[in-house]
């Protein structure tokens, strides 16, 4: 995809250089001014061929491909996500106490989009109501209350770091696990037989006019629609900035909750933690692409690519080893337990005041 830079002109006084050197001056003003390589949060063609993988051969998330779907269709998009890019690391340079570095860490990026965590942002514990459509063509797809439950229960014990096996982070990692300080509360639950076998990533499960459910007034619920994808596709997500009508994540029946109607190795939940991590605007860990690519995360050690299965620690790629258990890699279920201070700071800030996602405050 071609490379498209925005140049922030806050300062006229700050000199960039075209290698995109990061400033020395951590001061709020001087990181907004840095040249923000937008490019690097899109897609990659190394996307193409993990979007053919089959749910057997690892996990399979599609928000990279919608992401990029919707780019094709909305010229507008790039301009409202790097206003939110700009509108997010203001908030962020501004909660980090004098001195504390401009996310020069063990991270895959310059860009500074969460790195050294602030000491307070101010927000306060965040809840947000959950809406889960349920689009059932068979008894099995139609899940009970029960799993749907447990997914929500799951939610809250990863984005708060209280699940049960973050004693398998390893001790490189343990100084940066974070409780994003995020819960979920589930508001509603609205069922609806179709004739449709699955549905795709063109998110017509999201339209009424389609056979699928409108989305429940998405500035302030998280719209979840629970249907057979197809293609072997566990799930996908919106990002912040695109259209409302189709904001919220999708997830597969068989791989939502951890009970009932649910598919190993992907039956313990933690497909729907990985795709609100990026409707909370997470990308992936290894940045969609090799080694320097950048996933605006600088406490992310860099990988040249997805983990899968179970790796052994340490995994190493990119002269550092891989943060597999994260959320936001593609290993199974049981073997990703933790977001990171930087992916926490990050996800916070959309819900700062002018943020993407402030009305849920």
């Amino acid at each position: 995809m071609k490379k498209v830079l925005f140049t922030v002109a806050a300062l006229s006084l700050l000199t960039l250089s075209c290698e995109n050197e990061k400033v020395t001056d951590t001061s709020t003003e001087a990181v907004v001014a840095q040249e923000i390589d937008m490019s690097d949060f899109y897609v990659y063609p190394e996307e193409d061929d993990l979007a053919s993988k089959s749910a057997n051969e690892g996990k399979n998330c599609y928000s990279m491909q919608v992401l990029k779907r919707q780019l094709d269709q909305d010229p507008n998009l790039y301009n409202r996500m790097y206003n939110i890019e700009k509108n997010l690391r203001t908030f962020i340079a501004a909660k980090k106490p004098d001195g504390v570095g401009n996310g020069n860490g063990n991270g895959n990026g310059g860009n500074d989009g969460g790195g050294d965590p602030p000491v307070d942002d101010g927000l306060g514990t965040i809840n947000i109501p959950v809406v889960v459509h349920v689009l059932y063509n068979t008894d099995q797809e139609n899940i009970s209350d029960a799993q749907i439950n447990s997914q929500i229960q799951i939610l809250n014990e990863d984005f708060t770091a209280s699940n049960n096996d973050l004693n398998q982070v390893p001790g490189e990692f343990e100084p940066v696990v974070a409780d994003v300080n995020v819960t979920f509360t589930l508001d509603q639950v609205i069922r609806k037989f179709s004739t449709k076998t699955s549905w795709g990533t063109r998110d017509a499960m999201k339209d009424a006019s389609q056979g699928g459910s409108d989305a429940v007034d998405p500035s302030n619920y998280l719209n979840i629609w629970v249907c057979n994808i197809g293609g072997g596709i566990l799930g996908y997500a919106q990002f912040p900035g695109g259209n409302a009508s189709t904001d919220g994540v999708v997830i597969s029946p068989q791989y939502f909750g951890d009970q009932g109607y649910v598919s190993a190795p992907f039956d313990k939940g933690r497909t729907a933690t990985h795709e609100v991590g990026h409707w909370l605007n997470l990308r992936h860990i290894w940045g969609d692409g090799r080694c320097r690519q950048d996933d605006f995360v600088a406490d992310t050690p860099a990988s040249d690519g997805p983990n899968y299965g179970c790796p052994s620690y340490p995994t190493v790629n990119c002269k550092s080893n891989d943060m597999t258990m994260n959320y936001m890699d593609y290993v199974d279920d049981a073997c990703m337990y933790m977001f990171s201070e930087g992916q926490k700071a990050r996800m916070r800030a959309i819900f700062a005041a002018g943020g993407p996602r402030a009305e849920f405050r």
